[in-house]
């Protein structure tokens, strides 16, 4: 079994993206029993699906009561979403560790340059705090490739961590602080900053911690905390080997082999264009082994050359498409 090449996909300019997405279709329906079941089940015929728009999207909710995998292997990853002991966490196994990296780094550096001009800062507290987390391992090895003895990660140290960005301001240090939303908000609560050197970057995530802000009025309190002109925000999920990142405003973009489309909630194949505002799925090709089109649970619109928001989530957000088939 071999699924489509990882130099094809982090090589690619977008511009091949159809034809990629396609070979990966055919590929998955093949190798993945799941997706091949769902497939059929929509009675799709895989030979007469010709564009992106045909590809069935494979709602998220299965990775909470299945293996998604494409034939049977020994996962080096693990990665569990957070929840709280009543909900199903979902799961995503993956086959190969350098997959994962090479997409979060390739795609990182795409928008910001090489991870060894920063020192990298994770607060990063609950997260750390359990394990098969894919944003403390993705932050984890960029600690490690920055090569600054500065870089590493802080559960509620925030005096230490206040103290050190002081001192890697005063160096002229570029620096990355990414954080849970609400890790960022109770940090800022109590010290005031002027970050010029440092890029804050939010990673969503307020899981109940504190009373639900807005994105505006979480980007507005930050800025004006911390002395920052814009609020990064990266766009990541446990259930994708991507990242889309955002430099401002909440407009995400995404790498060459990730995509973003929105759809009527009612109609899994009615896409919008620009500015409708639906349900977003991700075409993520770097999910060679497990599936690379998923139907998720954001409510997002798309916005002028590719890029996208997020608005928010769904309402009891139970897929009408996992109802087609029952475990």
């Amino acid at each position: 079994m071999s699924g489509i090449s990882t130099a094809a996909i982090f090589s690619s300019d977008g511009s091949d993206l159809e034809a990629l997405s396609l070979e990966t279709f055919r590929f998955q329906y093949r190798e993945n029993a799941l997706y091949r079941a769902y497939t059929d089940a929509l009675r799709i015929q895989p030979d007469k699906v010709r564009s992106l728009a045909q590809i069935p999207f494979l709602p998220i909710q299965f990775f909470k009561t299945h293996q998604v995998t494409c034939g049977t292997f020994e996962p080096q990853l693990i990665f569990e979403s957070s929840g709280t002991t009543q909900t199903i966490n979902s799961r995503h196994l993956v086959k190969e560790a350098a997959i994962y990296e090479q997409s979060f780094l390739t795609a990182f550096e795409r928008f910001y340059g090489p991870v060894t001009d920063f020192v990298v800062v994770g607060l990063l507290p609950s997260y750390l705090e359990r394990q098969h987390s894919s944003l403390v391992y993705m932050v984890r090895d960029m600690v490690e490739r920055s090569g600054h003895p500065a870089s590493g990660f802080y559960l509620y140290e925030h005096d230490k961590l206040y103290h050190q960005l002081l001192e890697l301001e005063a160096r002229g240090q570029k620096t990355l602080l990414i954080g849970v939303t609400f890790g960022l908000l109770d940090f800022a609560e109590q010290y005031a900053l002027q970050l010029k050197n440092t890029i804050v970057m939010e990673t969503g995530g307020m899981k109940g911690r504190r009373e639900e802000w807005t994105r505006d009025q979480v980007h507005a309190f930050l800025k004006e905390r911390l002395g920052c002109s814009q609020i990064h925000a990266e766009y990541g999920m446990t259930e994708l080997l991507s990242q889309a990142y955002s430099y401002g405003q909440g407009l995400f973009n995404t790498p060459p082999w990730m995509k973003v489309l929105v759809r009527d909630e009612n109609d899994p194949f009615q896409l919008y264009t620009e500015k409708a505002a639906g349900v977003i799925n991700v075409v993520d090709l770097a999910n060679i082994y497990s599936c690379s089109f998923i139907a998720t649970e954001d409510i997002g619109r798309l916005h002028e050359h590719g890029t996208f928001e997020v608005l928010g989530r769904l309402d009891n957000s139970a897929l009408r498409g996992c109802s087609l088939m029952v475990s």
